[in-house]
């Protein structure tokens, strides 16, 4: 059963970002050609801003979702009531908090944005973000149950027909109207929409939620949840440091146009790691039922396993973006909204390192680990921000992605070892490090040698040179790897995998 909900929750998640992929490029292409470079910079950067008035939410959602694992594995359906209405006050209470607080934003906002020439008010635009996210918390926290049921699928399948509405709504309007302010307020409609329609289902698929006699948490399972929220607090924090400050600072020190020249970038990388990241959310769920059987040497081939893959994915990945990205964006949008090849590098290096940790992060969360590892993202972010800082001003630009590559550091040589490593697995830091050598030797050698291959041959048309790319891509890299790691238990447990799939069909 395990097995069955993380195959359909990969599935639909894949096909769900293959639906974004494509939406995602159509709107942006439209959005620029009808509002422009400076609109897309100040999405960007509201967007950065609204991410940091999140941490309010200070990790209450995976810490509830941590709890239900065990409930539902003992089909307690007093505890995951008594849960979900802990979640259901809580979330209210940092809806009211977000909005107060950004409220308390506005009069610092010029300072931040700096000049811009949009005839819009911009105190109104950023109150139209602010509304969007307070009200995805007034109805969002019964995904919970979906997410701890590992029927993450449904939630996905939800989330695709909410963005095909939402964007083709949106860019009928660009195109008829160039109305950015209308373009806001159907995404908050929207929005709204798919919380009701997933609160709907939750209650269809669980009618015992809707109960009105529920019994209060009990004294020891708050204290363990607000516990974990502690931890999480300072992982809320340390994550929008790391990943949520780019267009703030870029803003701050090169301007509003920059973040937009940037966002381009930023989208065909975002589309990836949610692409990714959908990927690892949809098998978090059976993580944490396995880890719930307490047996570390399953777990840890179960973890062998996904890294495996995880690296196999991103090194394709990565090759991929070092060779597609700058022909493909002359297609896309034009040649003038292209950045230095130096700069795509780092982007390259950054998008490695962040992805390499989804197998270990989604085995702590799993395994609710927040509070103990707190520490490290607060080092994590304050070696970001500080590294983001001083390089951004002797490099420009490239000096942001330097910043939180040399962060990620902290927590591939110190936290993961420390605390998924040797608690989960009872494994040594030398076995860490011998488990990671081998995949980013792989990575290096693929994008390399890929990359070469590619700079030799050189198509009239641009639409042929994309594709040759892409033939190379899907070529060079899997062959490198097929070769490099098809003695490996993780290869060898793949291709029976496959067969048995084949076999069922």
């Amino acid at each position: 059963m395990r097995s069955t909900n993380s195959i359909k929750n990969v599935v639909v998640a894949t096909v769900m970002n293959l639906v974004i992929v494509l939406i995602g490029f159509v709107a942006q292409r439209i959005f620029l050609q009808t509002l422009g470079t400076e609109y897309l910079g100040i999405n960007g950067l509201f967007t950065n801003i609204l991410s940091m008035l999140g941490i309010i939410e200070l990790g209450l959602g995976s810490a509830i979702i941590y709890h239900l694992y065990q409930p539902i594995a003992e089909d307690n359906k007093s505890k995951i009531k008594s849960l979900m209405l802990f979640y259901k006050v809580g979330y209210r209470v940092i809806g009211f908090i977000i909005a107060i607080l950004g409220l308390l934003l506005i009069p610092f906002l010029h300072f931040i944005v700096g000049e811009v020439s949009i005839p819009e008010n911009i105190i109104y635009i950023y109150l139209l973000f602010l509304i969007d996210i307070v009200a995805s918390y007034l109805l969002t926290y019964k995904r919970s149950i979906l997410y701890a049921n590992q029927k993450t699928y449904v939630i996905n399948i939800i989330h695709i027909g909410y963005l095909i509405v939402m964007n083709v709504t949106q860019l009928a309007i660009l195109v008829l109207t160039k109305n950015y302010i209308a373009y806001l307020w159907i995404k908050i409609i929207c929005r709204i929409l798919e919380n009701v329609v997933i609160t709907l289902i939750a209650n269809y698929m669980y009618p015992y939620i809707k109960d009105k006699q529920i019994e209060p948490l009990d004294r020891k399972l708050r204290k363990s949840i607000f516990t974990k929220v502690k931890g999480l607090i300072y992982h809320k924090i340390g994550s929008f440091i790391v990943l949520g400050t780019d267009n703030i600072l870029i803003s701050s020190f090169l301007g509003i146009v920059t973040v937009g020249l940037y966002s381009n970038y930023n989208l065909i990388i975002a589309t990836l790691n949610n692409l990714f990241s959908q990927v690892f959310n949809s098998i978090t769920a059976s993580v944490g039922n396995l880890l719930v059987e307490n047996d570390r040497k399953k777990s840890y081939f179960i973890y062998k396993n996904i890294l495996f893959f995880n690296s196999w994915i991103y090194a394709f990945a990565c090759t991929g973006l070092l060779c597609v990205m700058e022909p493909f964006i002359k297609v896309w949008i034009g040649s003038e909204y292209l950045l230095s090849f130096g700069v795509l590098i780092a982007l390259v290096i950054n998008f490695y390192f962040q992805g390499m940790r989804k197998t270990c992060n989604t085995f702590k969360e799993a395994a609710g680990i927040f509070y103990e590892d707190r520490y490290v993202a607060v080092l994590e972010s304050i070696v970001n921000i500080v590294a983001s800082i001083v390089f951004i001003k002797i490099f420009g630009l490239i000096g942001v992605f330097i910043g939180t590559i040399i962060s990620t550091f902290v927590l591939f040589f110190y936290g993961y070892p420390k605390f998924v490593y040797k608690p989960l697995f009872e494994r040594t830091y030398l076995q860490y490090i011998k488990d990671y050598i081998p995949y980013i030797m792989g990575t290096i050698l693929s994008v390399v040698i890929t990359y070469f291959a590619i700079s030799y041959i050189h198509m009239n048309n641009p639409i042929l040179q994309i594709v040759m790319n892409i033939i190379l891509v899907g070529i060079i890299p899997n062959t490198i790897h097929t070769v490099l790691f098809y003695k490996t238990e993780q290869f060898k447990y793949y291709k029976e995998l496959f067969v048995k799939m084949i076999k069922r069909k």
